[in-house]
């Protein structure tokens, strides 16, 4: 997933020195919706002794951005809850969780004059665990806060309007209770594939 996120950057970079100057303007804002589908890694760590696994899922994402300059904007990323399965040494089922995501980043934007409108950018993220459930017993996973990176790509579909593809990288890691005895630390570290529609206000 590392090399997604290293190629799509890679490519909004080529694009921006290729194409003439274009500026996004100090004082617009964006709203973005779409869906994100959030992968986390393949190896979450160890719980109760146990290798963890937690699963992928796909939810609406919504983004709200500010431009401070010309070029520099401030985003606010939201979406609905997310909900992962957990299980233990590949076959144990541990419970199900559900978080929420809001991430504050600053993204720069490669001022071009085509259609295409690369970017990156980076954030803290602060990420909410609730709704615990497992059969094993009382589950609880303590908040998370951490760094984000993205790189996202805009094809603008009309004067405001433009179809986005981001991918963006959460540092999530969870302290784990099982009833009230700590069983280890998830290591989620998700990526977040996005495909949304942003309208330039």
């Amino acid at each position: 997933m590392m090399n997604k996120l290293a190629s799509l950057t890679l490519s909004a970079a080529l694009v921006a020195v290729a194409a003439p100057v274009f500026a996004q303007s100090q004082g617009d804002w964006t709203v973005g919706v779409g869906v994100g589908y959030l992968d986390p890694k393949s190896d979450n760590g160890s719980l109760a002794g146990f290798d963890a696994d937690v699963d992928s899922d796909t939810r609406p994402i919504f983004t709200v951005e500010y431009f401070v300059q010309d070029n520099l904007g401030i985003e606010l990323l939201a979406s609905t809850p997310y909900k992962h399965d957990v299980t233990l040494g590949g076959s144990v089922d541990a419970g199900s969780v559900k978080h929420l995501p809001p991430t504050l980043s600053l993204n720069y934007h490669f001022p071009t004059s085509s259609a295409w409108k690369p970017y990156v950018g980076a954030g803290l993220n602060y990420t909410i665990f609730f709704d615990e459930d497992s059969p094993l017993g009382d589950l609880e996973l303590d908040n998370s806060f951490g760094v984000s990176l993205q790189a996202g790509l805009d094809y603008m579909v009309s004067e405001k309007g433009a179809v986005r593809l981001n991918v963006r990288w959460f540092d999530i890691d969870s302290d784990v209770k099982l009833d009230g005895n700590d069983i280890g630390t998830a290591d989620i570290d998700p990526f977040l594939i996005g495909l949304s529609y942003v309208h330039r206000f």
